[in-house]
């Protein structure tokens, strides 16, 4: 894909996607969501957040579809909204974990 080819407004919702995911908190959120449906109460508990905080950027996160949400009973359960966003944080993590190849800046 040539840069000339992506229009304005994809460059632009582009970067709203990934202003939303440069935010620690709501990074380790969308993480937590990756491997298995989880509730927000779990995700609060296991990031040592509040249950409001977490449902807070949740909102956000599921208004950009990066994470989807689905009721059983009383509770809501996030997941990753699409293959995709798992496929962009797996290849992202990869690229971190990698040795530097000597490429300086």
């Amino acid at each position: 894909m040539s840069s000339s080819s992506v229009s304005d407004a994809a460059v632009a919702q582009l970067a709203d996607l990934f202003h939303l995911l440069g935010d620690p908190t709501r990074l380790r959120i969308v993480l937590a969501c990756v491997a298995a449906p989880v509730a927000v109460s779990a995700i609060a508990e296991r990031l040592q957040l509040s249950a409001s905080l977490v449902s807070h950027h949740l909102r956000l996160l599921r208004a950009a579809r990066i994470v989807k949400s689905e009721r059983q009973g009383k509770q809501v359960f996030y997941s990753a909204a699409d293959a995709h966003i798992s496929g962009v944080l797996g290849d992202m993590l990869d690229h971190i974990a990698e040795p530097s190849n000597g490429i300086d800046a």
